[in-house]
């Protein structure tokens, strides 16, 4: 396996120690190369060809780390890119820069074993997600590769699903066009994806995928961070891991014992199943 080429930016010689001691011996990394300035470390990189930075991020040092992700934003083979940090406060920011990891420094060994398994996946799929220009029409039926999630729902929430499916299908006789979109940081490039492409949000760790008709995105919102903004946009959190899009309902179907099943439309389907005695209640919101 080849290692990524590795630089270290960080002005506290000390960290930059740490950071090699903490990597050595990992056959994903090999650091090539140690700096205090963004600007040598821009010149290091286009010299060298970098696969991971470790940057310093710290609310009261130089604008280094910032400095030199800004610049690396339009690259076309953009290097991973790991925020060290003092604490979280510059996290968000981090990640809109196109962070792959925020370490808070120093971390324990199993934050670094999660560090290592976060590149391993930036190594392997950083360039998977297409350019905007090459999505596919929501409803064009294209199928391929379909998958369904197959969720339960308790009582309560089925009584909150329904008031909320309620709403959206009141709301969506009148609806005017949206303008609301979600920003995405995908290798360099800020996609901004329309609400009303998304169908559905799924949680993962301390990040979240953002699945349209035909991909998915990696996002560094937390889902219940997304919850709080796409709520208002009749979005609904029907699992603790799944945030659905209620106008991307697309089939309400009869399964055997008199029950139905909700579900939305994509290559990744999430049907929702609905109780005998909330079915009425159900026929009485679509109309049926």
């Amino acid at each position: 396996m080849t290692s990524l080429k590795t630089l270290i930016l960080h002005p506290d010689s000390g960290v930059r120690t740490s950071i090699r001691e903490a990597l050595r011996g990992s056959k994903l990394v090999r650091v090539l190369g140690e700096t205090v300035c963004a600007e040598e470390a821009l010149e290091l990189h286009r010299a060298v060809g970098y696969g991971i930075i470790f940057l310093v991020m710290n609310p009261d040092d130089s604008s280094e780390g910032a400095d030199l992700a800004q610049s690396l934003g339009a690259s076309k083979h953009k290097p991973g890119l790991i925020f060290i940090a003092d604490d979280e406060t510059k996290a968000y920011l981090a990640f809109e820069l196109g962070a792959i990891d925020y370490l808070i420094w120093p971390p324990d060994e199993n934050r670094m074993n999660k560090t290592l398994e976060r590149i391993a996946r930036f190594k392997s799929h950083f360039r998977e997600v297409p350019h905007p220009s090459d999505w596919e029409e929501s409803g064009s039926g294209v199928e391929t590769g379909e998958e369904t999630l197959q969720l339960s729902l308790e009582d309560d929430e089925q009584d909150r699903f329904l008031s909320a499916l309620k709403n959206a299908w009141d709301y969506s006789q009148t609806r005017q066009p949206e303008i609301e979109k979600l920003p995405v940081n995908q290798d360099g490039s800020m996609i901004l994806i329309p609400y009303t492409q998304i169908i559905f949000v799924e949680a993962y760790e301390d990040y979240s995928y953002v699945h349209t008709s035909t991909q998915k995105f990696l996002t560094s919102h937390r889902l219940k961070n997304l919850e709080e903004r796409l709520e208002p946009h009749r979005f609904f959190r029907v699992h603790r891991k799944y945030l659905v899009n209620l106008e991307m309902v697309t089939e309400i179907a009869s399964l055997p014992g008199s029950n139905f099943m909700l579900r939305t439309a994509g290559r990744t389907r999430i049907e929702l199943p609905i109780s005998r005695r909330r079915i009425g209640k159900l026929k009485q919101i679509l109309g049926m």
